[in-house]
């Protein structure tokens, strides 16, 4: 968990509690006096490279956001998530927490920090030319961010971001380039997948939907928050090792040991190209850029009234070979910054519309008919489910203590094609999409809207809602990975081994060990019950509070 200083501790909680070397350290910003905010600053002033994220309030869906005048607004960024790469050189004498945590994550709190303080900084950091921003669509937050400072009075607000690199573009480098050059589908994906792809680290997107305007933060949110601007740098990392030297690579960075980096660096390509260049001052190599000469020959261009966020310390090779080769920027127009008013026809049918529809979600939230596994219903009295795809974690769950528990069976499926499944399967639909509620093929008990955000919580209200009865001999009875049934009898070690063979691969640790193997009647995935499984079963004894 994310140690996060500047935010209220209990009185029993140590000050200084020891942190995982692999979890940046974490600072909330919340007033400018604070040690936090000085540190913010030097920490951006020797920066190489920054991860770039916000947070905003949520609004409801048919309700658009309005001014005090009632004109259509953007929403109020409340949370802003800058996570600094230090270079190597960066460290101050007297500060030794830059070389224990070569990656620092900032949380600036825009609803405690007065904004008019904050927007000269955050300008300059925007259009730093040695300093390079990574962001995941920031567009969009740049444009929130933007209103939210006219809003408190900073007129001139966020209009450009430069050098910078969206990871989007990042990845698909990446891919192109491991497939030797040949075309490949630009899907979009989320940022979790990226990362889990990229660097073999799990994001978690549980809170992305949570109320950021509600202070205190959680713990679990302030976590969350982190998370998503330190992978920003972490896909950096792993980027780097394309146009960097392994050798040099792993003195920079031998610290990281993520999963995917060890997959690039046996690669041919690694050891091409390696950029050898002289050390310039930063803005040198910027103007060469533009100009197309040699850095030593370039004309000074900085006026007296552009910002200048000089660092001292040079960039080092390959951020300067990202930024020349692969760096862009946002530029916002007069057009970006005005909200879209709606152009629906018939608003006032509509409205009615969505008067209708907001009482469907009520009582989608509390459950009261008979579902439709009852046998009023013709069903055979087992409980069901569907989970669609922002509680899919619930459905792993739900499968961990007995329940049956079904995903879509298409990958991005339409809302009818959801509700026809749990129709056709006599299953509840489990969801917190509120676009999805509101569909006019809903039937009364057929879904319900989950009101919680984290899994442990979300199993606990549905096994409330809908009276069911867990005991401890359900617990891991079903398949995780397809929600199948296991065999009646378990197999042995020698059963198990012939079973797997050519499919999965089974340790060879656990052959002298007395393990029952139990296998799953539709994927054929072998469980055994290890330590994993005694854990996994104490866990859901703990969160369901069986006795």
């Amino acid at each position: 968990m994310v140690r996060v200083r500047g935010e209220p501790t209990e009185p029993d909680t140590p000050i200084e509690e020891k942190m995982d070397p692999k979890t940046p350290e974490t600072h909330l910003v919340t007033t400018i006096g604070s040690a936090e905010y000085a540190l913010l600053r030097r920490s951006l002033r020797r920066s190489s490279a920054v991860g770039l994220d916000a947070e905003w309030k949520p609004s409801r869906r048919g309700a658009a956001n309005r001014s005090v005048d009632g004109s259509p607004s953007f929403p109020t960024v409340t949370l802003l998530q800058i996570a600094c790469r230090l270079r190597p050189d960066g460290a101050d004498a007297d500060d030794d927490r830059s070389t224990d945590h070569p990656v620092v994550v900032f949380l600036v709190d825009l609803l405690s920090v007065p904004l008019s303080s904050v927007w000269e900084m955050l300008r300059d950091l925007f259009v730093a030319p040695d300093v390079l921003k990574l962001g995941f669509k920031f567009k969009q937050d740049l444009i929130y961010l933007s209103s939210t400072f006219k809003s408190q009075g900073c007129d001139e607000g966020f209009d450009k971001v430069e050098p910078y690199i969206d990871i989007t573009n990042i990845y698909h480098c990446m891919k192109s380039r491991h497939g030797g050059g040949k075309k490949f589908s630009k899907e979009n994906k989320s940022l979790a997948t990226i990362c889990k792809e990229v660097t073999g680290i799990v994001l978690s997107k549980e809170l992305q939907c949570s109320d950021w305007s509600f202070r205190p933060l959680t713990k679990e949110q302030l976590t969350y928050a982190s998370a998503d601007a330190y992978c920003l740098l972490e896909i950096l990392t792993v980027f780097q090792c394309k146009v960097f030297s392994k050798a040099n690579v792993t003195a920079l960075y031998s610290s990281r040991g993520n999963l995917g980096l060890k997959e690039i660096l046996n690669e041919s390509d690694v050891h091409d190209n390696v950029l050898r260049m002289k050390f310039y001052d930063a803005s040198e190599i910027i103007k060469a850029t533009i100009f197309g000469s040699h850095p030593g020959n370039c004309v000074d261009v900085l006026t007296p009234s552009q910002p200048s966020y000089r660092s001292t310390f040079p960039l080092d090779d390959s951020i300067t070979k990202i930024i020349r080769k692969y760096g862009g920027s946002i530029l916002l127009n007069e057009s970006d910054l005005k909200p879209r008013t709606s152009r629906r026809k018939g608003r006032k049918h509509y409205v009615v519309e969505l008067k209708c529809k907001e009482k469907l979600i009520e009582n989608s939230s509390e459950w009261q008919d008979p579902p439709p596994w009852h046998s009023s219903f013709g069903g055979d009295g087992n409980p069901k489910f569907l989970c669609d795809v922002m509680v899919e974690g619930l459905a792993k769950h739900l499968r961990c203590v007995g329940i049956d528990a079904a995903i879509p069976s298409l990958k991005k499926p339409e809302p009818r094609h959801l509700i026809d499944q749990a129709g056709k399967e006599k299953r509840v639909l489990l969801t917190r999409d509120a676009k999805l509620l509101k569909h006019q093929y809903l039937i009364r008990n057929q879904v319900y809207k989950v009101k919680s955000l984290l899994k442990n919580d979300q199993l606990l209200e549905v096994i409330e809602t809908f009276q069911l009865k867990i005991c401890e001999d359900q617990l891991m009875s079903r398949c995780t990975k397809c929600n199948g049934r296991f065999i009646q009898k378990p197999l042995t070690i020698e059963e198990a081994i012939a079973a797997a063979k050519g499919f999965q691969v089974i340790p060879e640790c656990l052959y002298d060990r007395n393990f029952e193997f139990w296998q799953c009647t539709d994927c054929n995935q072998l469980y055994w019950e290890g330590t994993q499984y005694q854990n996994a079963v104490q866990k859901f004894i703990n969160v369901c509070k069986l006795n």
